[in-house]
């Protein structure tokens, strides 16, 4: 039994008031108390019966309350426990996760075990997670921090990354996570930051060079730019994506810098006239470009041989549109009649 500690959680179900109680880890139950003058009131306020629970911890579902464990219930009700540091909400995760698996030997034993060695899967893509930690609202913060004196900017801390990595569910433990990120950096995704990050690359061992620590600093190594070229990021405003849907559908798109081939779900409305592409592998609803058919040009493309500008090995079925500022995108639709209804389409706006 955990003999007791504090925790703070979310009070009101509309407006969160988060309150510090005081919590008894008992065989199978999380009871906690109210405070009053420093001492417990009794009878309990609540309690939570840990059968059948799910818990995750690291929690990010607030962003600025990274020491969150979350408890789902049988029931579904949903908890959140904030504790005062890493180390006790660790702590914690670590009991209480021993009591909803009490009755399952099998399992804590494997809890005592995960520290042992770890194969990356091999579908996992080290792209993937990095698009994913520069996500704007889903990724990883970085921020200026400071160690022995300096300030570093735009940095995170390794128990951090280490934090985000397992909420994403890219790993399931704290060990398994130091050697993703241990890959990242060995693939310059991610460079160590100050004295602390640095000394650890020098002990040679795979899985002790990047730290899960909240003294250890690191950044975005220089060789990963923005995948988006300035032309294709657009700012958005509401005017632009108010016309009414006239088609949408997945088109392959040739980028302006690298004239690789990615599928975007392309969406045409008019008044205002605007063509955006969105990218399906994000969740976010956000067109990753798109520009004003006022003044465009659209034509198909020969289907004998490559036309110029286009590059790679095409399928035809090809369009291009010109922009009034002079940008030429190339898409490929899937079929002839599907480029002849896009071209048609589009030319009622132009």
């Amino acid at each position: 039994n955990r003999d007791g500690g504090f925790l703070v959680c979310p009070q009101g179900h509309i407006v969160h008031n988060w309150k510090a109680r005081w919590f008894i880890l008992r065989q199978n139950t999380l009871v906690y108390y109210k405070l009053e003058g420093g001492r417990r009131v009794t009878p309990p306020k609540g309690r939570i019966f840990l059968d059948g629970c799910t818990i995750t911890c690291p929690c990010l579902e607030y962003e600025n309350r990274p020491l969150l464990i979350k408890l789902k219930t049988q029931t579904s009700t949903e908890y959140f426990l904030e504790a005062c540091s890493r180390e006790e909400r660790d702590a914690w995760a670590f009991e209480i996760t021993g009591a909803i698996h009490a009755g399952q030997p099998g399992k804590v034993q494997q809890l005592h075990s995960l520290r042992n060695s770890f194969k990356l899967p091999p579908h996992i893509s080290l792209h993937r997670i990095v698009d994913k930690m520069h996500d704007s609202s889903t990724g990883i913060r970085s921020s200026p921090n400071m160690e022995q004196g300096s300030t570093y900017k735009k940095t995170f801390l390794g128990s951090s990354l280490v934090d985000w990595l397992i909420s994403n569910s890219f790993v399931a433990s704290r060990l398994e996570a130091v050697t993703l990120a241990s890959m990242l950096m060995e693939e310059n995704f991610l460079r160590p930051v100050g004295v602390r990050s640095m000394g650890a690359i020098r002990s040679g061992d795979l899985a002790e060079q990047f730290l899960d620590d909240s003294t250890a600093l690191y950044t975005f190594a220089e060789s990963y730019k923005k995948k988006i070229s300035p032309k294709e990021e657009i700012n958005l405003s509401t005017v632009e994506l108010s016309g009414m849907v006239v088609k949408q559908g997945y088109l392959a798109k040739q980028g302006h810098k690298r004239k690789n081939w990615k599928v975007r779900r392309f969406v045409l409305r008019k008044d205002p006239a605007f063509l955006h592409y969105y990218d399906p592998s994000k969740e976010e609803n956000r067109p990753v470009g798109g520009f004003s058919l006022r003044g465009s040009l659209v034509s198909a493309l020969e289907d004998n041989g490559v036309p110029t500008g286009v590059k790679g090995n095409v399928q035809g079925n090809l369009f291009k549109v010109i922009t009034k500022d002079d940008t030429h995108y190339y898409i490929q639709a899937s079929s002839k009649a599907e480029r002849a209804e896009w071209i048609e389409a589009i030319k009622k706006l132009t």
